[in-house]
């Protein structure tokens, strides 16, 4: 039995599905770097590398390499952040490549290479790991869609131990698996947990999607989670045969990201991998296919708990378009075309009573299976005629008027913004953003060009450019079979099949007009009072931030940084949030954040200031937190002074227009619906409150309760929480602390003095756990009968004082975890993904708590409590050692270690510092306190916590149907 296998996400639904087929926007901008390494003679079968038969040239930052045996890879030096390595290593066989009797050993054998390798014992490869720093599921994973599968590792350090520890487990799982019967036999349930897991309303509607766009082709019947049938039975051999056809040099790609001298990198893998050989026959490929040539053809999908949503599609037979300079030229004029598109029916969604909530249209290849373009848009319930004929309608006047040039201009505007921000970041991007990149273009077969390369090309691109040649491209685009529309919807339709088809062709039969376009508006918020300077200054040495204290009580801490060019992150923070609200009833404030951005701001609505600001980089958020109202953003240097004018106009002057509450108040049900459809919906919704004894603020609104709330009601509440308390401004990243005191001097430095913090209200600031009881908490969800969750809860500590404790219970956390993993899902295959984490109150004094939460099958909800008391007794019978402690604390210092070079890990560290400055030392601390903790401490703490008979469970059932 092996100790355990990652939690990995098989690639099923947004990124290689649904997404490819309604993306839209410029093709191949996930950037990476690349010199182009010295020709080297290729194996027979290798694979060509995209860029070695195009006119495009990829990133000089990178190298490509080809060993003898076929295996090619692709090294980067990138230092964000510093002393970090990504690799990920493709190959490229997934479902697709599974026959009848294989459906499902793609992903199974991805599993199974976590087992124990010839010479790594099975309960050792991921302890190695973690003694290394490698933290489980996060920097540890694999994954397996239908045309790849892929295995993560993300290094702590990039030095010879850990990189060449790292490639020799690779290469174990690659050409050595173990593949026993009794491992496998293992292993059925934890892959049939998974498969219970996976069978939510959105991957029934994913089943649907591909029945009625591929029908008769391999890609839709292979999905890569597979056939309970066949994960229940296959013989081992049957593994066996998949991994030796698969598993192979010239069907596998490293790719490595990171702070490393590239010579030694390159050394490293062809050390491990040059004298990897595979004598047995190559897979074959699969034969995907053809669509079917239909007509107008409808599928209604009814699935309580799905969206209300409809989708057209036209589709095509697949055509083979190689990455080249041509191609990209049309793939950028085409995704301007539908830029233009998008926007119109965003506008139309956030109208007054609008046809739909949302709406977009884009064209892709699917798989190479099929090219599909599609318009879809979610509804209300009732609302489905209205939505499909106006995206029937939008489809037309958009091939028989096109785009303006006006329109285009817009699109233009914001594009080379996107580029020209790209290129000012480029030598400060992630490494595991660049990694993941990668893996796309090597998986698509497509070139890692540069940024700059990137900008330069589509200027080219659009200084030639044609509303004419678009127009052309976008009616070519929106013709094949069809359209397609597929239905979903939680109830029965009016007509079924034959009544969508009936609404299809009524609406082709309405003549359309071309859009007029609206005139740009200005942007006004540019004065707030008389500027003023600080009149205090002082340091935050330990955290290497300045603070500046204005006149009118407005607070600002300035922390510039080098981790990213070209972004600033914003965090503005004042009142109390929730502690100014009753416990006994849900406030209006707390929902607003899902209508202030989207309700503008006095002059401009949220589209019209879109419009307005084309072409810069700013944006807002909005949340009502347990201790503050918060506002947030996103800019660069040169927009810094409009994005804080821009905070300011929402500051000063909301909107709060009806229309974005009455869109909520009509898909509220829906939404609740679809929570209650899972069982980790269910849980999200119902566990806050059960754990704060029914504090209403922890929760969320009844349907009635939303109903009831009006937009006025809402906008008094939001300016009354925004009108009390000094306003604390965090600003951090490529900032010059000269130019964020001028611009917030100038804006919220000039508005009238602020009072001193409210007091909370009475009693707002006390939460408590229920009791322990013996009878577990019932909730209930509306999902398939054999899903069930349960969880354990103990009580832990706050987050107040000097943390030691919240952090000695965090680490125990870990440890529990290690022990949770083990037990139940590796022994006792209860479940896949079990989930082990502490949460300790900075807001709540003495509120707290550890939490073990799975989803397991209806019929073993008691094992799972069993198997829980199980662990908690272990850690009397067998205590905490070194070694377990190493493998819970590495991996928790390297992620708390990787956070710290990255903008948002600050934002968020200090944008509290004016109203606890005593957490400096605190943030400064958090490296030596975890390290300070002896095996002793832990078992201490587990003692101290971890007490069977002072839980709080509850159990997660399907509900009667």
């Amino acid at each position: 039995m092996s100790l355990r296998r990652p939690v990995r996400t098989v690639l099923i639904s947004a990124a290689s599905t649904l997404a490819l087929l309604t993306a839209s926007g410029l093709p191949h901008l996930a950037h990476a770097e690349a010199p182009a390494a010295a020709a080297q003679t290729p194996a027979p079968s290798a694979k060509p590398w995209a860029h070695e038969a195009s006119d495009l040239a990829p990133d000089s930052r990178l190298r490509f390499g080809r060993m003898s045996n076929g295996m090619r890879y692709v090294i980067m030096r990138n230092a964000t952040p510093p002393g970090l390595a990504a690799i990920r290593l493709h190959i490229n066989a997934g479902s697709l490549n599974e026959t009848d009797e294989q459906k499902g050993l793609a992903h199974f054998t991805e599993h199974m290479l976590f087992n124990g390798t010839e010479n790594i014992p099975e309960n050792e490869m991921l302890r190695i790991l973690e003694r290394l720093g490698l933290a489980f599921g996060a920097d540890t994973n694999a994954g397996t869609s239908f045309d790849q599968t892929y295995y993560t590792l993300n290094l702590p350090r990039a030095d010879e131990e850990v990189v060449s520890t790292s490639m020799r487990i690779l290469r174990e799982q690659m050409s050595r698996a173990l593949m026993r019967t009794e491992d496998i036999d293992a292993e059925r349930n934890v892959v049939v947990g998974e498969a219970r897991s996976r069978d939510t309303p959105a991957f029934r509607n994913l089943k649907a999607q591909l029945a009625l766009l591929a029908p008769n082709q391999k890609v839709g019947d292979r999905m890569p989670i597979g056939d309970l049938d066949v994960i229940r039975t296959a013989p081992a051999q049957r593994f066996i045969d998949f991994y030796r056809a698969y598993y192979r040099p010239e069907r596998a790609t490293m790719i490595v990201v990171g702070d490393f001298d590239p010579d030694f990198m390159e050394g490293q893998i062809r050390t491990a991998f040059e004298d990897w050989t595979n004598t047995h026959p190559d897979g074959a490929e699969p034969d995907l296919g053809k669509p079917e040539p239909r007509g107008t053809t409808a599928s209604v999908l009814v699935e309580p708990g799905v969206d209300s949503s409809v989708s057209l599609y036209w589709i095509k037979d697949y055509e083979e378009k190689p990455d080249n300079r041509a191609n990209r030229r049309e793939a950028t004029l085409r995704s301007l075309g539908f830029a233009v598109l998008n926007r119109r029916l965003g506008e139309m969604s956030r109208q007054d009573d609008p046809p739909f909530r949302g709406a977009s249209g884009g064209a892709s290849d699917f798989l190479k299976s099929f090219e599909a373009t599609s318009l879809s848009a979610s509804f209300n319930p009732g609302g489905l005629p209205r939505a499909l004929q106006t995206l029937e309608q939008e489809k037309r006047r958009l091939v028989e008027f096109g785009v303006s040039q006006v329109e285009l201009d817009r699109e233009i505007a914001n594009i080379r913004t996107a580029l020209q921000n790209a290129v000012q970041a480029a030598d400060t991007q992630q490494t595991g953003a660049l990694a993941a990149g990668l893996l796309n273009h090597v998986n698509g077969d497509s070139i890692p060009t540069s940024p700059a390369d990137d900008l330069a090309l589509f200027e080219e691109v659009v200084a030639s450019l044609d509303v004419a040649e678009i127009n052309r491209l976008l009616t070519e685009t929106l013709q094949g079979y069809g359209p397609l529309a597929l239905v979903s919807t939680p109830v029965p339709i009016e007509g079924g099949e034959a009544g969508v088809v009936q609404v299809l062709e009524d609406s082709q039969r309405v003549p359309v007009t071309a859009r007029e376009v609206a005139a740009r508006q200005e942007w006004t918020y540019t004065d707030f009072g008389t500027p003023t300077v600080p009149v205090t200054t002082g340091q935050f040495n330990q955290v290497q931030a300045t603070y500046y204290t204005f006149p009118n009580n407005v607070r600002l801490i300035v922390k510039p940084t080098d981790f990213t060019q070209n972004q600033i992150l914003i965090s503005l923070a004042t009142g109390v949030g929730d502690l100014g609200l009753p416990k006994d009833s849900y406030s209006p404030l707390n929902i607003a954040s899902n209508v202030f951005t989207a309700g503008g701001v006095g002059k401009l609505s949220a589209d019209e200031l879109s419009n307005v600001l084309t072409g810069r980089t700013y944006s807002v958020g909005f949340g009502a937190g347990e201790d503050q109202i918060s506002m947030s953003g996103a800019t660069r240097p040169q927009d810094l002074e409009l994005q804080l004018q821009v905070m300011a106009a929402y500051f000063t002057d909301p909107a709060l227009r009806p229309a974005p509450l009455e869109r909520l108040k009509a898909a509220y049900p829906q939404i609740l619906e679809q929570s209650r459809a899972t069982v980790g919906g269910a849980l999200s919704l119902e566990v806050p409150v059960i754990l704060s004894q029914n504090d209403r603020r922890a929760g969320l609104p009844t349907v009635e309760e939303v109903q009831s709330f009006t937009a006025d009601r809402i906008k008094a509440d939001v300016v009354d929480a925004l009108s009390a308390g000094p306003i604390d401004i965090t600003i951090v990243g490529d900032v010059k602390p000269e130019d964020a005191i001028a611009v917030v001097g100038k804006t919220f430095g000039a508005l009238p003095t602020r009072s001193a913090l409210p007091q909370p209200a009475a009693g707002s600031d006390q939460r408590a756990l229920p009791a322990p009881r013996a009878e577990p908490y019932r909730i209930t969800h509306n999902g398939l009968p054999e899903q069930a969750g349960a969880a354990v809860y103990f009580k832990g500590t706050d987050n107040f004082g000097d943390r030691r404790e919240a952090r000695r219970v965090a680490l125990m956390s870990e440890v529990l975890s290690l022990r949770v993993l083990e037990e139940i899902r590796e022994k006792q295959a209860l479940t896949y993904s079990p989930s082990v984490g502490s949460t300790s109150s900075s807001t709540y004094r003495d509120y707290g708590y550890i939490g073990i939460v799975a989803e397991v099958d209806t019929a073993r909800v008691a094992d799972f409590y069993a198997a829980v008391d199980k662990v908690i007794d272990s850690f009397a019978e067998n205590p905490v050692t070194d070694d377990e402690l190493a493998r819970a604390r590495t991996p928790m210092l390297e992620r708390h270690r990787r956070s710290q070079a990255n903008n948002a890990f600050w934002l968020g560290a200090l944008n509290n510092l004016h109203r606890k400055p005593e957490s400096e030392e605190l943030i400064a601390n958090f490296i030596p306190t975890i390290e300070s903790f002896t095996a002793a401490d832990i078992q201490d703490a587990a003692r101290t916590y971890l007490q069977k008979d002072k839980t709080i469970r509850i159990d997660v059932l399907p509900a009667a149907r």
